[in-house]
């Protein structure tokens, strides 16, 4: 869904104010009830889609993206004008190796204006014949799915269903003429509407055209109030038609203003989704590239990312959730894992979003495996907008007495715009939740091996610890760290390691970072499994969002350890800067130094680019040792490119392509920083020789490099 003229931009904006009364002050707690003992099926994770929200390989930061646990984006047709990035082939890598599951291609986003120009179904199916042929001849071809028809009832089709039939069939069947595999979407109407989806499901039955996925959006106050109603209905469509149920996607979701970012309105889009089993894009209503509002600078969490890392951290299977009332603002999503003797429930949305409300969170069917006394923790997150959040912060801590397998946890003066996440354990706390910068293991995702058990021991943080690790390659332990800026932070890594039989008394473990191998790290022995220690590793973080595993890695018992937490704090490390405009650099061609009172030292170099003799150089970069380093590039890039001139900000994620000690060239994509007196970092790995080496900035293309201020090289580890 797009602006389409101020008239309906303002109309939007006036549908933030809640449809909803607010609860007079007096009023008694709301009650939202969660059943452990009532499963609901599998967790989809399915509301963690996106429409436009990739741009450019590494747009946003893969970390960012990784750690949501993502399923579905919506992205333009290949080679598409209607904006200057988001192409669905160009992001496939990327959202693959985070391990997302499904592309969704917008087809008519091959054209460059909005509403798409009507050229002729002739014209389009031209367009479509190209636009297959290069997906089949991708190697991600399996993930993509094809839109062929974008809100058909407010473009090209408004006021003719007919036409839109006859159209949907003849694109439906010229797809799959060249793709016989092909998984096709539709119809993709802006908002729900039952008769039209009536009829067009008739009709595709009647002609073989079937949508694999079946595709509306829903952006008004009416979801909120509506969203079980139009389920329901679409289901009884497919069921009266004899219809097998198809995968539901809502591949736009969020209002145009005051959803996007808002941790306590778009958990209530989370939880009915996901309670739904189907499949949601948050809308494109800003910029490309930022996970719609999730993602600013690039790598730095915004208050809604945090609603969307816990929901990725959900395990086990989901449970029901009764909130206060069904359309009611105030809804939740919570999965019982028995294996990990947890219990996570995410709620929040309590409009108007000004103000507080109170309400009882109460917990029945609790299983006897979590005792007859149980442990909640209930952590909360505030929206940021598009300023960075400072994280999660803790609401309570306390133990409750199970009685009758229920509790209830009193909650009040929670915030409508905010979210909140209550992890349930048994009650085996040793200490409660500590700073900010102490991450539990028992509270991080774990994968192979790696499991929690509550047992016996003692002397650990927290309620629990991580253990698995024994004669496994496949452990690992997944934490999330937050870091406020770019430098060297203390990592340091509580454990213990008793004597075990076979296993040598010093033990080890693979510390990775953002995905890659950084250090093994070396663990002496305990004296016993109830006696921890500490080892520190000095690592280079990033401004933002950073994922620290520790995992195991060999088939013997070298890496026989149980993991308690990791504390992550700030320290000092070697990091040498080097200014763009210094008279030791070389600029060719066009690049020039230029003046800007926000660049370090007020100046910077442009003009590179365009062309291949436009480059910068800088010399006598120095390191101790050769080996990888980090580079982190202070540039800016306010460049706004072609697309649909009447909606969003058309901005350019401008690219250089980087050599270091003499190696390839290795393209790399600068984030838009809106505006050019708007300075940012991003990280570059770059391999060094020992001594002196030069990097060289340039981009061959007709395209520009990003302005650059300065770099700063450090070492991975210090």
């Amino acid at each position: 869904m797009r602006r389409r003229n101020a008239g309906s931009a303002a109309l939007a904006a006036a549908l933030v104010i809640s449809v909803l009364p607010a609860t007079p002050g007096a009023a008694a707690p709301s009650q939202l009830v969660v059943d452990l003992a009532t499963q609901t099926g599998a967790l989809r994770y399915g509301a963690t889609g996106f429409l436009y929200g990739l741009g450019d390989e590494g747009i946003p930061n893969e970390t960012m993206l990784a750690a949501l646990k993502p399923q579905v984006t919506a992205q333009k047709a290949p080679d598409g004008l209607q904006h200057p990035n988001g192409d669905a082939l160009k992001i496939a890598p990327m959202f693959k190796r985070a391990g997302g599951r499904d592309i969704q291609i917008y087809m008519q986003d091959i054209y460059k204006q909005w509403p798409y120009e009507n050229l002729g179904i002739n014209d389009y199916l031209a367009k479509v014949d190209t636009m297959t042929r290069k997906v089949v001849a991708d190697p991600y071809r399996t993930s993509y799915v094809y839109v062929p028809f974008n809100e058909p009832d407010q473009i090209w089709y408004s006021g003719n269903l007919t036409g839109f039939l006859n159209d949907y069939k003849t694109v439906y069947q010229r797809i799959r003429s060249i793709d016989p595999g092909a998984r096709i979407a539709g119809p993709n109407f802006a908002s729900y509407r039952s008769a039209d989806l009536r009829r067009f499901m008739t009709f595709a039955r009647d002609n073989n055209v079937l949508p694999d996925v079946t595709t509306w959006h829903e952006l008004g106050d009416d979801f909120f109030t509506g969203w079980h109603e139009h389920y329901a209905d679409y289901r009884a469509i497919e069921s009266s038609l004899g219809i097998s149920p198809r995968q539901i996607s809502i591949n736009e979701y969020g209002r145009f203003s005051g959803d996007l970012g808002v941790p306590g309105n778009l958990v209530q889009f989370v939880a009915k989704f996901e309670n739904s089993k189907v499949d949601g894009c948050l809308a494109y209503w800003t910029t490309a590239g930022g996970l719609n509002d999730l993602v600013t600078r690039n790598n730095q969490a915004t208050g809604g990312w945090w609603l969307y890392k816990w929901y990725g951290e959900l395990t086990g299977t989901t449970v029901a959730v009764t909130p206060p009332a069904p359309g009611g603002s105030l809804q939740g999503v919570a999965a019982l894992d028995p294996a990990k003797k947890q219990a996570r429930v995410i709620f929040g949305g309590n409009n108007p979003a000004s103000g507080t409300y109170d309400t009882n969170l109460v917990v029945k069917g609790i299983p006897s495996s979590l005792g007859g006394t149980v442990h909640a923790t209930v952590w909360g997150v505030d929206t940021t907008g598009l300023n960075a959040s400072p994280g999660p912060y803790r609401v309570s801590e306390s133990d409750y007495a199970a009685s009758g397998g229920q509790i209830t946890i009193p909650l009040t003066g929670l915030k409508g715009t905010s979210a909140y996440h209550v992890v349930i354990t048994p009650d085996k706390d040793l200490s409660q939740a500590a700073s900010p910068q102490r991450y539990e293991a028992e509270y991080a995702a774990l994968a192979g091996s790696a499991r929690v058990t509550y047992g016996p021991n003692t002397g650990y943080s927290g309620t629990s610890f991580a253990e698995g690790y024994g004669a496994s390659t496949t452990a690992s332990t997944k934490f999330v760290v937050s870091a406020p800026a770019d430098g060297y932070y203390a990592i340091a890594l509580r454990y213990s390691a008793g004597p075990y039989s076979g296993a040598p008394a010093t033990r080890s473990v693979r510390m990775r970072l953002n995905g890659a191998d950084l250090t093994t790290v070396t663990l002496p022995g305990t004296a016993d499994w109830n006696t921890w220690n500490t080892v520190t590793t000095k690592v280079f973080l990033t401004a933002g969002i950073n994922r620290v595993d520790v995992n195991a890695y060999a088939s013997d018992d070298r890496d026989a350890v149980n993991i308690d937490y990791i504390d992550v704090t700030p320290t000092t490390g070697t990091i040498t800067s080097y200014q763009a405009e210094s008279s030791a650099n070389t600029l060719s061609g066009a690049a020039r130094v230029a003046s800007n009172s926000a660049a370090s030292g007020g100046a910077y170099v442009g003009y590179i680019g365009a062309g291949a003799a436009n480059t910068l150089r800088f010399n006598n970069v120095t390191v101790p040792a050769a080996g990888r380093y980090r580079m982190v590039v202070t540039y800016a890039n306010g460049e706004l490119g072609e697309g649909a001139t009447n909606y969003n900000s058309n901005i350019v994620d401008r690219y250089a392509d980087i050599s270091a000690g003499g190696g390839a060239p290795v393209r790399h994509y600068f984030r838009n920083t809106l505006g050019w007196s708007n300075y940012r970092t991003t990280v570059v790995d770059v391999v060094l020789a020992a001594g002196a080496n030069t990097i060289t900035f340039g981009n061959a293309s007709a395209g520009y490099a990003p302005d650059i201020d300065l770099i700063q090289i450090a070492a991975p580890l210090g």
